[in-house]
């Protein structure tokens, strides 16, 4: 089987960190490029630490592309409270030895995905949409040539996280997400109806902590990380409870999609609006055969931390 060529637009961040540390130790996945931008913490950052994860994780080969250092048309944000200044909770940053790749994370999409067959590369996109959209504005036919394009963003029956009805991702660059889901391309969104299902339980941790690989621990001490902090700011309603890990939801779909259960729709963002800003209109009353867009509506949370467990140890044999 032909392997799927991907590309991660990521903004590292704890669970973007889980996410790249499970793309890379993916056999299945050919990763062409990680492109990062602006939105957990700032885009120096950012960068800095999906090379640290590439490190980590002995995937040299495969190139970082910095991106855009803030939103469309807004000023920029941050949810360093729930991922540490640095982005990567308790670990102390260092400088990677491999650099970054020249030249913008938008000019880097539309030459990988422009130079291979039309519908063969796919996006992961973790953060605010900023890098995408600028790529679609460079070049108008990138919509039609991209391949499903999943995403970590939004929000309908669950509420938002960062006001009333935005999730952080959308609400940080709406104008961003406007343009993507109004650009015609295939997009797969795993908003928090869906991820807020896939929890970091104490024994789904453990698990990974049992793995002898310096990715598996950075992988656990993420977890352990978003753990802490989501009893500490968000309340612990139950023992068994853990905090939800967004981003490596739809690296997951990639690798093994009957893991979620998605939903034919249409999405629109919310751009005018202070109040709602980034609120995700979902609309499931469509024509299933030409609906373009798909909202995750579950998702088997003991699979998903199966298959990072599993990942990441065969990938340290």
């Amino acid at each position: 089987m032909t392997r799927p060529a991907l590309i991660i637009d990521c903004d590292p961040g704890v669970d973007d960190a889980v996410a790249l540390l499970l793309a890379f130790a993916a056999p299945t996945l050919e990763l062409l490029a990680i492109t990062t931008v602006g939105g957990n913490v700032p885009g120096h950052a950012t960068q800095r630490n999906a090379r640290m994860m590439r490190q980590i994780a002995g995937r040299a080969e495969v190139p970082v592309f910095g991106g855009a250092e803030r939103p469309m048309k807004r000023p920029p944000a941050g949810a360093g409270e729930f991922h540490g200044p640095d982005g990567l909770g308790d670990m102390a940053p260092f400088e990677p030895t491999a650099i970054v790749g020249d030249g913008p994370a938008a000019n880097a999409i539309v030459d990988l995905v422009m130079r291979r067959p039309e519908g063969t590369v796919s996006l992961v996109v973790l953060g605010p949409m900023t890098n995408l959209a600028l790529a679609m504005r460079r070049e108008p036919r990138l919509a039609g040539r991209l391949g499903p394009v999943a995403v970590m963003g939004g929000a309908r029956s669950e509420g938002g996280n960062i006001t009333a009805s935005a999730e952080f991702n959308i609400w940080a660059d709406p104008d961003a997400a406007a343009v993507v889901f109004g650009s015609g391309c295939e997009v797969v969104a795993f908003g928090l109806d869906a991820t807020h299902q896939v929890r970091a339980t104490e024994a789904r941790i453990r698990a990974i902590e049992a793995i002898d690989s310096e990715a598996a621990r950075t992988t656990a001490a993420m977890l352990r990380f978003s753990q802490r902090v989501e009893r500490e700011i968000v309340g612990w309603p139950t023992p068994d409870w853990g905090a939800p890990l967004h981003d490596a939801c739809p690296v997951a779909w990639t690798m093994a999609p009957e893991l979620f259960d998605l939903k034919p729709c249409r999405i629109e963002v919310e751009t005018q609006s202070d109040l709602t800003r980034g609120h995700t209109a979902v609309e499931f009353r469509v024509d299933p055969a030409t609906a373009r867009h798909r909202w995750a509506i579950g998702a088997d949370a003991q699979g998903v931390f199966d298959l990072i467990a599993r990942t990441l140890a065969e990938a340290a044999r």
